[in-house]
């Protein structure tokens, strides 16, 4: 059974994302929804990706950047923290997403009081959503939303070092800040 979270999010991002774009600078090549040729071939899709259908995209993202990242059970938790990291996923791999969250936590774990430090690899698995949910406990809900906050404040600056190591990715840089800023109700 589908999310409702996920449905939304996944019609927004490939409503966000737009059709065909094949933008010189864009170092994922040609998209359409947002998703790279090499993503789609993965996917066992071989036309043009100008024909890219929406529901193969659904799927997609789905696979890809929703169930990869267990946002399941991170949306019965918190929904808002679900959004953000499947919009980093989406942007920046769903690797990096789940990196990323894995290293706040354990900087959140007040020197190991809340719970103990875990390997960071980028998988969620039940050791993740342990320690999320004894943050959970330990902080409650204003934890939930500084958690989700510095999630945010991390993509901006992964992306702002990505502008600033390849000048050619300043193209796309107001428009990566802009993304988080709104999708953060900044």
């Amino acid at each position: 059974m589908t999310h409702p979270l996920q449905q939304r999010l996944i019609a927004e991002v490939i409503d966000r994302e737009g059709g065909y774009v094949s933008h010189p600078a864009d170092r994922g090549g040609p998209t359409k929804y947002g998703i790279t040729q090499a993503v789609a071939r993965k996917h066992g899709y071989y036309g043009h990706m100008r024909d890219l259908p929406y529901q193969k995209a659904f799927d997609i993202y789905a696979a890809d950047y929703w169930h990869s990242l267990r946002l399941d059970d991170i949306a019965s938790i918190h929904e808002p923290l679900a959004e953000y990291l499947f919009d980093y996923g989406v942007n920046s791999g769903p690797k990096r997403a789940g990196e990323e969250l894995q290293h706040t936590l354990n900087v959140l774990n007040d020197q190991q009081r809340y719970y103990r430090d875990m390997r960071v690899d980028g998988a969620i698995g039940p050791i993740t959503l342990s320690a999320l949910r004894d943050y959970v406990r330990a902080r409650g809900d204003e934890g939930l939303r500084v958690l989700a906050a510095t999630i945010n404040a991390c993509r901006i600056a992964f992306c702002r070092d990505l502008a600033r190591q390849r000048q050619s990715q300043e193209a796309f840089a107001y428009g990566w800040f802009r993304r988080v800023v709104e999708l953060g109700g900044a």
